[in-house]
Formats: structure tokens, C-alpha cells, sequence
């Protein structure tokens, strides 16, 4: 428990959502920067949890001795948490009077959109009396940061995934089977499209990719089996694929807890839990299910990635970055105390290389009055590079007699049962339309 009745001007931490690299970067560079500005720091263990329960008992004091080597380290000194505070107004005052209770000016948060979102009803509830800042972090790049820079943590996870896939993928060539790797992502493919561009993997599956919002778990194999043809008839029997973990969270919920071994749960913010839904798995069975209907047994190992992703060490990228980020949230806030334009609450990003910070309404979808979500623009040079590199069918193998015939023979079908089966996934990116 930390002393309330010292009169000094106070900054709160905390951390909300899953971990991501840079995460003690910043809380290092909050503390050091509040400390040089005549603030003292407290540090508010596991998000929003404790302060719901009007729990103000677990925090601690910062002091730059306390944080002046942890920039380099992966995880979270606070720990973080998912507690979502915005499920009932009675929460929100809770966390309100808590932080007030606690002695608490100014609050930094760092997490994602859902995190963003508790930030700005927080503010919305302190009507000024705490100065909030979000610095947003998560390993999906999905926040709307101007000028399209990436949320911190996103290139470290990016790197080491890549990493990954690139062993997966001489495994691959060695053992001549076919991996299917599921990459976290909520509702964007960045970081499984990221991979993949980087690593050269045969082909990913990007939840952009599908015109609607609902699909079922034949689309997304028709898509991962025609590229294992095509890839067949090119001489090939082995290949990766990546596919994005939102897939999962655009499936029918009821289609997923139909199949076996599959349980439906939901977090606090009301997602399905995706770490508990077996993508890979439920990929891998149905596409052995249709090569055994053929009579063939194919070899397909299925990995997820992300957990090994979270807490890494971040790199050079995300040190620099979230340094400054973390400084130019403590700068904004005391702006803002001063009375200074342009300061209002939201969230703290670069554009230009400039510190600036978002205010939390211009942050909102209009009709979900939730965080906008920044999702992969299908239609940008960088998505038709991935995807031009990529090897799965498209509009001219079924416009072409040749390769038609060539794709319909590995799968023991006619041309035109091919075609039929296979004409509603081609050019699924959209980018023609």
C-alpha cells in the first residue's frame, strides 16, 4: 500500500489485455520521464482487476532505479490482465474512486482496442479530475495509428514468428509433409500476413480476405485445399500455410461447438476465446478427411503461434519506439494540465515523428462505439505483393483448359466438377473487385 496524504502529483500504470514486447519499455520510460517531472509513479498490478473490486491495495511505488534497466525486457512488471471495467457504470465508478482514493492526476494505460476503449470511458467518468493517455500496445497492429505506423510490439512479434515459420518451414522441406500454422490475430490478419510475406510461406489466410462476415470451416478448407493442389501439380507434394486466428472468431459459433472437442467460451469483453479454439486442428482433420476420401493420406503437422510471440525481448524497433511513446505520454499529460490545445485525452502515437495524441472519440466506430479496429487493406500494393508470392488457385488456373484439366486430374474430378467446386474461392481477396 502506497502513503495518499504526501500532497505530491501522482501518475498511475497499468496494463490491460495479453502481453506484448515493449511493454516494460514503456513503463520504464512513464516512470523515468514522470520522476524528471516532479511525479511520483505508482504501478497498478493486473489492469483493471483489483481496481473493479475496489481493491486499492495492489500497487507499488516506481522510482528510476526500479525501472531503469527493464526496456530491454519481454513481459510486464505490473503483470496485465483482461478485467473489463466498462461492463457495468458501477465498475467504472469503482475504478474512478479507486484511482482517486489512490491520489491519482494522471493514468497511463497501455494495452489494445479493448483496453482503449476502458481508457476513454475511464476519462469519460473522471469528467477531468484524472488526465487518462493510452499508449497502444498489442502484437495484432490493429489500432488506427495515423500515417499507418504499427502498434508497438507488433515487429518484435513479427520477427521472432518469422523465425518460427522459417523452421516449420525446412521441417517442411525435410520431412516433405505440409504445416498448417495458426498466427494470432483477432479480427486483422497483420501479423499472420506479416509472417508469411516475410518467410515466404506458401500461402495465408487473412479474415480480410472473406467478402462476408460469416464463413464456415469448408470455405476456409477449400481454400488451403486447392493451393495443396495447385502446389501438386507444380511438383510439389509439401508446403506452409498460415492462417490468421480470427478465421475462428468469423466461423458459426454453433458450426464450432458442433464439432468434437470444441467448447465455446467467451472473455470479458465478449470474444470468443480464441486460445481455446483448436483452428489447426479443425483445418488438419477435414482436410485429411477429403484427401481420404480419395483415397490418399496426407501428412499435415498443425502448430499455433502466438503465446511464444507475447513476451519476447523486444527488438531495437520496439525499445526506440515505446521510449518514446512512454515520454510523450507523460509530456501530454502535463500539457494537458496546463491548459495547452490540442491535449485532450486519448491516445498517444508518432505521425511524422512527432508525438501527438488521438482523442478518444475520434477513436470510435460510429456504430459499435467501440475502438475502431485497423484491419489489412486488401486492395494496398503491399497486400498484392504477399499475394501475387503466394501459391493458391486463382481465376486464371480455372480460365486456363490446360491447367484446369491438370488441377482436376490431382483431384479426381472432371474439369468442370473442379470448377464448380472450386470457382467461389478463387480471387477471394477481392482485389479485382
Amino acid at each position: 500500500m502506497v502513503d495518499v496524504n504526501n500532497g505530491s502529483q501522482r501518475l498511475g500504470i497499468l496494463v490491460g489485455g495479453g502481453p506484448a514486447p515493449g511493454i516494460n519499455s514503456v513503463i520504464s520510460a512513464v516512470t523515468i520521464e514522470a520522476q524528471n517531472s516532479n511525479l511520483e509513479v505508482i504501478g497498478i498490478y493486473d489492469g483493471f482487476a483489483g481496481l473493479i473490486e475496489g481493491n486499492t491495495d495492489d500497487v507499488c511505488r516506481l522510482t528510476i532505479p526500479d525501472v531503469s534497466n527493464i526496456h530491454f525486457q519481454g513481459g510486464s512488471i505490473l503483470r496485465t490482465s483482461r478485467a473489463n471495467p466498462t461492463r457495468s457504470e458501477e465498475h467504472l465508478q469503482r475504478v474512478v474512486h479507486g484511482l482517486k482514493e489512490l491520489g491519482i492526476n494522471y493514468l497511463v494505460t497501455i494495452g489494445g482496442d479493448d483496453t482503449a476503449f476502458s481508457a476513454s470511458e475511464v476519462s469519460r467518468v473522471a469528467s477531468g479530475a484524472i488526465r487518462v493517455v493510452h499508449v497502444p500496445k498489442t502484437i495484432d497492429n490493429d489500432l488506427p495509428l495515423p500515417a499507418n505506423m504499427p502498434t508497438f510490439g507488433y515487429e518484435t512479434a513479427r520477427h521472432v514468428g518469422t523465425g518460427l515459420v522459417l523452421n516449420l518451414m525446412e521441417d517442411s522441406r525435410t520431412t516433405n509433409r505440409w504445416y498448417f500454422v495458426v498466427a494470432m490475430g483477432r479480427s486483422a490478419g497483420h501479423l499472420a500476413l506479416g509472417m508469411g510475406k516475410a518467410a515466404g510461406a506458401t500461402l495465408t489466410i487473412i479474415p480480410e480476405e472473406f467478402p462476408s462476415d460469416r464463413i464456415t470451416v469448408g470455405l476456409v478448407c477449400d481454400v488451403l485445399e486447392g493451393a495443396i493442389l495447385k502446389r501438386r501439380v507444380m511438383g510439389r507434394e509439401r508446403g506452409l500455410a498460415i492462417i490468421a486466428e480470427g478465421i475462428a472468431e468469423m466461423l458459426d459459433p454453433q458450426e464450432l461447438a458442433d464439432l468434437p472437442g470444441v467448447v465455446v467460451n467467451y472473455d470479458q469483453y465478449g470474444h470468443i476465446r480464441l486460445d481455446e479454439i483448436p483452428l489447426d486442428t479443425i483445418l488438419k482433420r477435414e482436410i485429411q478427411s477429403r484427401f481420404k476420401e480419395r483415397g490418399e493420406a496426407l501428412g499435415i503437422v498443425e502448430r499455433t503461434i502466438g503465446y511464444e510471440l507475447r513476451s519476447a525481448s523486444p527488438i531495437p524497433f520496439d525499445v526506440d519506439y515505446t521510449r518514446t511513446l512512454g515520454h510523450g505520454a507523460v509530456k501530454c499529460l502535463l500539457a494537458a494540465s496546463e491548459g495547452n490545445t490540442g491535449t485532450n485525452d486519448g491516445l498517444v502515437c508518432l505521425e511524422d515523428g512527432q508525438v501527438k495524441v488521438v482523442p478518444f472519440e475520434e477513436l470510435r466506430d460510429p456504430l459499435t462505439q467501440r475502438t475502431r479496429v485497423r484491419r489489412v487493406d486488401i486492395h494496398s500494393e503491399s497486400y498484392q505483393v504477399a499475394r501475387d508470392y503466394m501459391i493458391r488457385l486463382e481465376k486464371e488456373d480455372l480460365a486456363d483448359p490446360d491447367m484446369k484439366l491438370r488441377l482436376a486430374t490431382a483431384a479426381k474430378m472432371s474439369p468442370d466438377e473442379f470448377e464448380r467446386r472450386f470457382a467461389p474461392v478463387v480471387g477471394l481477396s477481392g482485389a479485382d473487385d
